[in-house]
């Protein structure tokens, strides 16, 4: 794990995701998904889009069905292409330790819009997630 990633990691209560959230990871319904007030992006380890919510849909301008099957730092969020983002994802997944919260400005396909994103790999069903809310 390198050094960048161990200073930020973070406990999942030091989130804006709500606890209970962390314990359905494992079977996240897309109906729970859709419920919450923050965008919770479900990724594979090369980093296609499996599941996404109706918030962050919303928030991209993007439909859940031209977002899903998609490469998000390539296709979907191009300006999460670089060492900051993917890059930590990348590292994450490799290392199966995902837990990573910072600020962020989206600037594809929206006017520039500061996030919080919470990069977040779980660990017993090994799914990999990316939370995002409005700062």
């Amino acid at each position: 794990m390198s050094t960048m990633m161990s200073r930020q990691s973070i406990a999942p209560s030091s989130t804006f995701v709500p606890g209970e959230i962390f314990g359905m990871l494992g079977n996240l319904a897309r109906r729970d998904a859709d419920e919450c007030d923050f965008g919770i992006i479900q990724l594979d380890d090369a980093g296609n889009v499996v599941m996404v919510n109706k918030y962050q849909s919303e928030l991209g301008g993007v439909p859940v069905p031209a977002f899903e099957g998609k490469h998000w730092f390539t296709k979907i969020a191009p300006c999460t292409n670089n060492n900051i983002i993917y890059g930590t994802f990348k590292k994450g997944v490799a290392a199966k330790n995902l837990n990573v919260v910072l600020p962020y400005t989206f600037t594809f396909k929206m006017k520039p819009t500061n996030v919080k994103l919470h990069l977040y790999r779980d660990s017993q069903s090994g799914r990999n997630f990316a939370f995002c809310v409005r700062a």
